[in-house]
């Protein structure tokens, strides 16, 4: 199926899209803004997508587990962990304040622990946090995805030892 195709089904969809967005929530800007991601995450996984299959069960699929992730991004977000006895999780709503010498502190203090991984496991990490897919990093390095994960992951653990 072309790109052409695809989107043109995808178009015929929205009423539905947005239907399906109401049952997650009812503010308006938030339907928009997650019909937007699934359509996105459509576009960008097309190819995945195998005509005669249900379009419409494939996209109420993919629009859940971006709310769901959101959902819990958030919920997630502001819990910080007190490590006081009994550790009470305590739920932050203002703004983290750090001043700016703290936050060149903790670059320079990262970059020094990122000069301590291997370049071969650096490359991906970076390359990740800086907004990459894993699929787009294993074709740009010519490594299998497997790979990919396992050197990110490798290197968030040693990150998290230099720290």
């Amino acid at each position: 199926m072309s790109t052409l195709e695809f989107s043109n089904l995808l178009v015929t969809q929205m009423p539905v899209l947005r239907t399906f967005a109401l049952r997650f929530t009812h503010d308006d800007d938030t339907i928009r803004d997650l019909m937007q991601d699934t359509v996105l995450k459509a576009m960008r996984y097309k190819n995945n997508f195998r005509e005669g299959t249900n379009l419409k069960a494939w996209l109420y699929t993919m629009m859940r587990n971006i709310f769901i992730n959101q959902y819990n991004r958030k919920r997630y977000q502001n819990t910080i962990v007190d490590s006081t006895e009994g550790q009470f999780l305590l739920n932050s709503y203002g703004k983290h304040s750090t001043s700016e010498t703290e936050r060149l502190e903790l670059r320079h203090d990262l970059a020094l622990a990122l000069d301590t991984i291997s370049d071969k496991v650096r490359r991906p990490f970076q390359m990740f946090v800086e907004g990459w897919h894993y699929d787009e990093i294993a074709e740009k390095l010519d490594i299998p995805i497997g790979t990919v994960k396992s050197r990110i992951f490798q290197a968030r653990k040693s990150l998290q030892k230099a720290l």
